[in-house]
């Protein structure tokens, strides 16, 4: 039975170890980058979960074709998100902290953080 090779079975264990961590690199990008406003950790994050997805698929493909072909679209996704993180962190300068500010309690939405543009020029 082919289900039973020793060697698909040692690649589905080195799959399902490799499954768990990406799994906790996904779960832990999404605080980095928004809650914690540090995009060159996300970034390296977001880069070290496409490199392990990447050979996941590639582990997953030699113990069933389908199980492979199946990761590919994420793996587009992630390396459209990972060129989006280091896009953002880029064009500002790796530093989001000082991007937010409180707008005035008396306007509408108080307590709303908004993001900080250059100040608008009005026209005379």
């Amino acid at each position: 039975m082919a289900s039973l090779d020793p060697q698909k079975i040692a690649l589905t264990k080195q799959g399902a170890t490799l499954y768990t961590i990406q799994l906790g690199l996904n779960l832990i990008w999404m605080p980095l980058f928004f809650k914690f406003r540090r995009p060159i950790e996300a970034t390296a994050d977001i880069t070290l979960l496409t490199g392990v997805t990447a050979y996941l698929t590639y582990i997953w493909g030699q113990v069933d074709e389908v199980a492979g072909w199946t990761l590919v679209p994420y793996l587009g996704w992630l390396g459209f998100a990972t060129y989006l993180s280091a896009g953002v962190g880029y064009l500002n300068d790796w530093n989001l902290a000082d991007k937010e500010r409180d707008r005035p309690p008396t306007a509408k939405g108080a307590g709303t953080k908004y993001v900080d543009e250059a100040p608008e020029v009005k026209d005379l």
